[in-house]
């Protein structure tokens, strides 16, 4: 029964109020602009593009469908981050509910998640960068340009510039959250503006014929399209990450997590609609840069440049909002046991963990510089969509274990909204590749192998134990 061992809430919360943690700067606009920052970027700059050719028009619907799906979700993790403000998001909820074993696996899919979506993104990034510059008549050598394999019939060793923005962003998280996030606002501003110009530019050029047929694939094609857009709303719940540096947890983490959740679908709703309305959606099939094809495809090339400055900002925020969560993840499992100490200790100047930035930093950016971006977005999917089937558990456990919890935010419909979550994330991930799940299946294999290996032993709450079976066994032999 060791497997399922819960931390105490109570000792959670108080960890987490020390004097000597981390500091508290953050604010409800804050955590909007963090998790639009988070979410706007590869999903509707790159991963549109692909949407459209799997579903045609109807990928509005897709969009709803992935908005539907994480809106439970959301509604579930406003809950569990304004009543337990703890760094650590679904892995610290797991751990008060569901044991430590879960819990373990959960921060070991985080990981995954959140490790692979700032190198999907940092490649994503790459090309609307390689883009911009050639602008300016600016190339990289091809060598240098992309992941090997990723580009047919040229010889490829890294990607250089996938490289360089996340040591660039690790160097920026390391150095302060007050910092950082001055420039994540600043930069969410400029790219939603960008957003909102493509929408106002772009109404112009629609074609409604462009719509028909709308749904030329099905409902087979919209879930399809559900699925791999899914990834474009990722990073709402990396503010719950954040819980543990924010004033007033109860009442901004809610406002946080929906309010941010909310703007973006109706931005990408925008979006794909327009973009579809000006370009068959045919057209799509191997674009990497869909909004800026569209423009181009509306002789609007004024605007294509704006729209790759846009991109790279949009990117660049994801980047840095999915790393900064990946970091408090592993932050939290150190300051359990479940992994080396070293993880959790706070730079004594800058008031973060050090350490574990600059280790998840250099880790994520060689793999976003070696592996294709294809090869890594279903694997961000999976792994997030497994982690929102866990928040609604939790939060359902939670209300029946402790139902006298004082609670800022209660998820209306408790259990139904819940199982709603949980319903619409199984379904996406059935609609993944088999490969996708054989990935997932290996990588869950080597975190249980870790766990008993390694964090069982090294837990808190076993080394607590221990010392009590010893003051016991003390006591027992002295009478």
């Amino acid at each position: 029964m060791s497997l399922f061992r819960t931390k105490s809430i109570d000792a959670m919360i108080a960890s987490s109020q020390k004097p000597n943690g981390l500091k508290k700067v953050l604010g409800p606009l804050d955590l909007i602009l963090m998790g639009i920052g988070a979410i706007i970027g590869t999903g509707i700059f790159v991963i549109t593009g692909t949407g459209a050719v799997t579903a045609g028009p109807a990928l509005i619907l897709s969009f709803v469908v992935a908005a539907v799906a994480c809106g439970f979700a959301a509604l579930c993790y406003a809950e569990f981050s304004s009543t337990v403000p703890v760094a650590g998001s679904i892995y610290a909820y797991s751990y008060a509910t569901l044991g430590e074993f879960v819990a373990w696996m959960i921060g070991w899919d985080l990981m995954l998640e959140y490790g692979l979506a700032t190198s999907a993104v940092s490649a994503g990034w790459s090309g609307y960068f390689q883009s911009l510059m050639a602008g300016f008549g600016l190339h990289l050598p091809v060598a240098l340009s992309a992941a090997p394999g990723a580009v047919p019939g040229a010889v490829t060793y890294c990607n250089l510039p996938a490289l360089v923005i996340m040591l660039a962003i690790t160097a920026m998280l390391s150095i302060g959250v007050r910092e950082t996030k001055r420039i994540n606002n600043l930069m969410v501003a400029i790219k939603v503006t960008v957003v909102v110009l493509f929408i106002v530019v772009g109404m112009r050029h629609v074609q409604p014929a462009n719509w028909h047929p709308f749904a030329p694939f099905g409902y087979g094609g919209v879930l399809s399209a559900a699925s791999l857009v899914f990834f474009a709303f990722i990073g709402f719940d990396a503010v719950s990450s954040a819980a543990e540096e924010v004033k007033r947890p109860g009442r901004d983490l809610p406002i946080g997590i929906i309010g941010s959740l909310a703007c973006c679908t109706i931005l990408y709703i925008a979006v794909s609609a327009i973009m579809t309305g000006i370009v068959p959606y045919q057209q799509f099939l191997g674009i990497d840069h869909p909004v800026s094809l569209a423009l181009q495809y509306a002789k609007e090339h004024w605007f294509a440049g704006f729209v790759d400055l846009g991109a790279i900002l949009g990117m660049t925020t994801v980047i840095l909002v999915m790393c900064y969560g990946q970091t408090r993840i592993v932050f939290a499992m150190s300051r359990d046991g479940l992994l080396p100490r070293k993880f959790s200790t706070i730079h004594p100047k800058f008031g973060t963990p050090f350490l574990t930035t600059w280790s998840v930093g250099i880790l994520f950016s060689i793999i976003g510089a070696v592996v294709p971006l294809s090869v890594l977005a279903e694997l961000v999917n999976i792994g997030t969509l497994a982690a929102f089937c866990l928040v609604a558990v939790a939060v359902i456990v939670l209300r029946k274990k402790r139902p006298d919890l004082p609670r800022a935010f209660h998820c209306p419909g408790v259990p139904a909204v819940p199982s709603l979550a949980i319903a619409f994330c199984l379904v996406l991930m059935a609609y993944l590749k088999p490969i996708t799940w054989i990935a997932f299946g290996v990588w869950l294999a080597l975190g249980a192998f870790v766990y008993f290996a390694y964090a069982r032993h090294k837990s808190v709450l076993q080394t607590e134990a221990t010392e009590q079976g010893y003051e016991v066994g003390e006591r027992a032999w002295k009478n």
